[in-house]
């Protein structure tokens, strides 16, 4: 754990662009996490078990980076 901790705190930059693009792409006419989540949030009929894991690969970089956010916030209230 300590490991994938270091490497978050290092690569957040990176992480960060990992998420705009990764995670946005492709950006017309909406954003494609934006359109999954609606499609999530109106009831996910209709999605198969490849739209589940396109919403996972272009979720991953903002879970990624929330994790990230909040392990840089906790090194800052340690100091």
């Amino acid at each position: 754990m300590i490991h994938f901790k270091n490497f978050l705190l290092k690569n957040t930059g990176l992480i960060a662009l990992l998420a705009v693009t990764l995670g946005l792409a492709p950006f017309h006419p909406e954003p494609h996490i934006w359109g999954k989540l609606k499609w999530i949030q109106g009831g996910a009929k209709g999605m198969q078990a490849l739209d589940w894991f396109d919403t996972f690969f272009h979720g991953a970089p903002f879970v990624l980076l929330l994790t990230a956010l909040v392990f840089q916030g906790l090194k800052l209230i340690k100091k």
